[in-house]
């Protein structure tokens, strides 16, 4: 796109907005809706800020109109206050701040933020994963807050984002897109942190400096993981799911982000921390957004040791009281073993029972997992939910998803409960079972059954569990042999009004 226009050119030291700010630099161009991103002078207030300059023919009455729904969104989002959104300093239109001479259809102008190119940041190498998750929490945060208050930030651009000194990522050119929706936001998200992990963009429209992200046959964004071995999988796999659409898995929500961010963060952090040299400095990085890692590995090892030396101690004070009984049995006559006084040998004795026993085997693990010949939904009371997505469970890769239905109220408001019910070709003498998914809170019951499709009533629970983190293994009470396991789930992730669960992957595994 050309960057001049019928008045005269957008190059650094031109004027616009009736000669009140003064070009400085261009930082990208928004093709989709022919937003130029500049810094300029405002001479009037004699400081620096940046200008969205929708470049467009006044004459052309869809672009106009066009303009006029951004620069409308841009208006209702100067209220909106965070840290993680430049804040609007003023809207420019025809006539209002504009002339038509200028070839503009209008200005958004906000504060300027100082940093870094968000292009710049990974143009030389990815992000470390847990940094990156930490970067999107925060711009996550801001999204979630603006769509509280009904507005679409627009912020699907890499070029509209600046990170700040402090290290936190912020939309430093305001002005959404006139068709955006809060949709495009959450996809945006996925979209910075799939570009934070890899360098690649995933959405469409992006600048052509940055790689496109790879994409499989079907039309799938690649994983990151595939890209950068080093990223965990929780990550690799939120960021693909939240920028697929619902139909395929997908995250809808800031909020939901929100609950797995922290978690994959720390886990990303604490993989760090513990693959560096413990006597270097974790925090002597360029950004300073972590928080403190909650190093359970480092807790459980200082616990071990305490344990090991109380029972030292313990053992030792024993010692030194076994021998001042013995002591004085020693001097009354009536310790020691006994004396046959024709044979002064004294006699051997038996070691204490306790000591003849070998030490208690450990417990036996379990085996690997087993694969079900089939699965399929169970839903006793109706429907089911996404039927046709019930393999993607068991297919080994945990990016595919199968989720449950959307539903306004949690179970068992409007039905007891969904699940899966999985086929052996023979009796698997099951231990636990193993869930591989992002959907905290979601309450699951593991359930045995004679046939494929059992009444509910006629199913027997063997186990129960929540899902916290991103792997969740629930134990049976006791190894129980069926050929038909049923995971059921009780109570859904989420908050009113969306409950939705979902599962990545199902491994079953038999006792050890």
């Amino acid at each position: 796109m050309s960057t001049s226009t019928r008045g005269g050119s957008l190059a650094p030291g031109g004027v616009v907005g009736d000669g009140r700010y003064r070009l400085l630099a261009q930082f990208g161009i928004d093709e989709r809706a022919g937003a130029h991103l500049w810094r300029a002078r405002d001479g009037q207030l004699r400081r620096d800020v940046a200008l969205t300059m929708l470049v467009g023919d006044p004459a052309d009455a869809e672009a106009a109109r066009l303009g006029r729904r951004t620069l409308e969104r841009a208006a209702h989002a100067a209220k909106f206050n965070h840290a993680g959104v430049a804040r609007v300093l003023d809207v420019l239109s025809l006539g209002n701040g504009i002339s038509s001479s200028e070839g503009l259809l209008g200005i958004v102008v906000a504060e300027w933020t100082k940093g870094t190119d968000l292009i710049d940041l990974v143009a030389e190498r990815p992000v470390e994963p847990g940094t990156a998750a930490r970067m999107v929490q925060a711009l996550a945060e801001s999204v979630e807050l603006a769509h509280q208050s009904g507005l679409v930030l627009g912020l699907d651009h890499p070029q509209r984002l600046r990170l700040t000194p402090d290290g936190r990522l912020r939309l430093a050119f305001p002005g959404p897109l006139p068709d955006a929706t809060l949709r495009d936001d959450v996809k945006a998200l996925g979209a910075v942190l799939y570009l934070l992990l890899t360098g690649r963009w995933a959405l469409d429209g992006g600048p052509p400096a940055v790689p496109a992200a790879p994409r499989s046959p079907t039309g799938r964004v690649v994983p990151a993981r595939s890209l950068e071995p080093r990223v965990p999988q929780e990550l690799s796999a939120l960021a693909v799911r939240t920028i697929e659409d619902g139909g395929h898995g997908g995250i809808r929500t800031s909020a939901a982000i929100l609950r797995v961010l922290d978690e994959a963060a720390e886990e990303a952090e604490r993989t760090q921390y513990i693959a560096k040299d413990p006597n270097v400095d974790t925090d002597g990085g360029v950004w300073t957004t972590k928080k403190p890692v909650k190093d359970a590995a480092r807790r459980r090892k200082l616990a071990l040791g305490v344990t090991v030396l109380v029972v030292a101690v313990v053992g030792i004070l024993a010692w030194l009281g076994m021998m001042a009984i013995s002591f004085f049995q020693d001097d009354s006559g009536s310790s020691g073993p006994p004396v046959n006084l024709a044979d002064p040998t004294p006699t051997q004795q038996e070691p204490p029972p306790e000591q003849n026993q070998p030490p208690p085997a450990p417990p036996p693990g379990n085996g690997e997992p087993v694969a079900p010949s089939d699965i399929t939904v169970y839903n006793p009371e109706g429907e089911g939910d996404s039927v046709a997505n019930a393999a993607r469970a068991t297919d080994g890769d945990p990016t595919t998803i199968w989720r449950t239905d959307e539903y306004q109220q949690q179970f068992p408001t409007f039905k007891t409960g969904v699940g899966l019910v999985a086929t052996f070709d023979s009796p698997l003498e099951l231990a636990a079972v193993k869930i591989t998914a992002v959907s905290p809170g979601t309450n699951v019951e593991i359930r045995v059954a004679d046939e494929p499709e059992p009444a509910l009533d006629a199913t027997q629970v063997v186990g129960s569990g929540t899902i916290e983190g991103t792997e969740t293994e629930i134990d049976l009470q006791e190894p129980t042999s069926s050929q038909y396991v049923i995971v059921w789930i009780t109570s859904l992730s989420g908050e009113e009004p969306e409950f939705v669960s979902e599962f990545g992957e199902l491994a079953f595994l038999p006792a050890g």
